[in-house]
């Protein structure tokens, strides 16, 4: 718990944090203008999971959206790359690397035959600043279908620019900045990480993926809590300190959040620089968290939405506005609040609107005609108040299982990366329910609650045979699986 100096005398943290609490007015915060920001992100049609809001030492407000929940680890794409920054800062303060050094000094053996003359003078700072001279994104989705060596894909990725002249953002860079920290350190980035980061914030219960390489990918693959990326934008507002604990040199920290590269810069040492002193650690589909230091707070958020573009306008209007001179004691403004943060937690209704054309206790099976998902069956199995899916493919036969006019939770490995950002998830947490439209279309909500991603799908069940359309509600790429089509039998 951060910051004891600044806690109230009745604060008490919670069991999956740590972290102090108290209400908003108590921490300088005006409730109402977070009523106002919540209001306006849901007016504009924003889809946000959850956000928890720290200052003077408490978390002053959090809310989550059914059925999200606090301490649930999840997938936060790019805000790895902030992590990663702080592996590099502690790496050079142990005197394991200098930013000047160059890239391909630390790979020789993955270099092509035939190099372009300006790659060797890149160097960390210039993976730390995005200016790589590659002409785009290497995103995360892109490396995920990679089985070589992402080491040596690096460096054949064409250069149309003298590296550290031109910001373009690619996760090829943060891959690069993991992979020399394992070089240096004989450590894979989560575990040189964790005893020097992880452990002193009190983050648990996080996993990062592994590429071909043996190593961490330093963009993106990091699942944690909301409260892991809440605490490192703690950490920055403290000036690397924690519990009274140096972790990083403050040195770094004023490196790393102020803009970096050139003139005109928005970008730091793999943070993000925004209005007033604030800067970010974002991460694709809205999961961030942004820093006030001026005022002594940070906002963590969590949704499904394109891109951060759309809730930026939103917090600017309110952040640091709602950030007050001083701290009053709880009133009828925190108890609005509370309602409004409450009043997320609603589960949405899922009703049937005709009844089934099945028995109770129905099997239906399908034989589905050739296509380019390599679908061959999928199996229908109702009862009382679960439909169970079989969808069976070239890599065998994956279930999930869904409330019947009513929501269950469990897990799956349904395929389907193409319409996640590339990630095969498996054994995947799930909340899925299933409901009747009209009397032959039956329609299906998967939400994958470690994620952005909630899929849509609907089945026609007519005398022609059976359709099946899957869809999801935010993707890099595509929205839309082909439709499925086959002939449809009891079993």
């Amino acid at each position: 718990m951060p910051a004891l100096r600044d806690a109230l005398p009745d604060s008490v943290p919670t069991a999956h944090d740590g972290l102090l609490r108290a209400t908003a007015s108590e921490t300088g915060v005006d409730p109402d203008r977070l009523i106002a920001f919540l209001d306006d992100v849901a007016d504009a049609g924003l889809d946000l999971h959850g956000m928890i809001l720290h200052r003077h030492g408490n978390v002053a407000a959090e809310g989550w959206k059914w059925p999200y929940t606090a301490d649930r680890p999840r997938i936060l794409h790019s805000v790895a790359k902030s992590f990663t920054a702080c592996a590099i800062g502690l790496a050079v303060d142990e005197g394991l690397l200098q930013l000047s050094d160059t890239v391909v000094s630390f790979f020789p053996e993955h270099l092509p035959k035939h190099t372009d003359p300006r790659l060797p003078s890149m160097t960390v700072e210039h993976l730390l600043t995005m200016r790589t001279g590659h002409q785009s994104n290497t995103s995360g989705s892109v490396w995920r279908s990679i089985d070589s060596s992402w080491i040596t894909e690096f460096f054949k990725i064409p250069l149309v620019n003298e590296p550290g002249t031109q910001y373009v953002y690619t996760s090829a860079a943060s891959y690069m900045l993991s992979a020399i920290v394992s070089k240096v350190s004989g450590q894979t980035l989560h575990d040189y990480l964790r005893p020097r980061l992880f452990e002193p914030l009190g983050i648990t219960d996080e996993h990062w993926a592994i590429g071909p390489d043996g190593i961490n990918p330093g963009g993106n693959g990091l699942t944690a809590t909301p409260a892991s990326m809440l605490k490192l934008g703690i950490l920055h507002a403290q000036d690397g300190v924690w519990e009274g604990r140096r972790i990083l040199s403050s040195d770094w920290v004023q490196a790393a959040t102020r803009p970096q590269g050139g003139q005109d810069s928005k970008y730091g040492y793999h943070w993000a620089i925004k209005p007033q002193g604030a800067y970010c650690a974002v991460g694709v589909f809205v999961q961030m968290a942004i820093v006030f230091p001026s005022s002594g707070a940070t906002l963590a958020l969590v949704g499904a939405m394109k891109n951060s573009a759309q809730i930026i306008p939103h917090i600017e209007r309110h952040f640091p506005a709602a950030f007050l001179d001083t701290r009053q004691p709880a009133g009828e403004a925190d108890k609005r609040l509370q309602q409004r943060l409450d009043a997320m937690r609603q589960v949405p209704a899922l009703d049937s609107l005709a009844a089934s054309p099945f028995s109770t206790t129905a099997t239906v099976e399908a034989e589905v005609e050739d296509n380019d998902l390599g679908v061959t069956r999928l199996t229908f199995a109702f009862t009382a108040d679960t439909l169970a899916i079989e969808l069976t493919d070239s890599t065998g036969t994956h279930r999930i299982v869904n409330g019947l006019n009513r929501w269950h939770q469990g897990t799956t490995d349904m395929p389907g990366s193409e319409l996640h950002h590339g990630y095969t998830l498996t054994d995947e947490a799930v909340v899925a329910g299933a409901r009747w439209l009209d009397p032959s279309t039956l329609e299906m909500q998967w939400i994958y609650v470690a994620s952005a991603f909630r899929d849509t799908v609907r089945c026609a069940f007519t005398e022609e045979g059976l359709t099946w359309e899957r869809t999801v509600n935010v993707n890099s790429g595509a929205l839309a699986q082909p439709l499925l089509r086959g002939r449809w039998r009891h079993v």
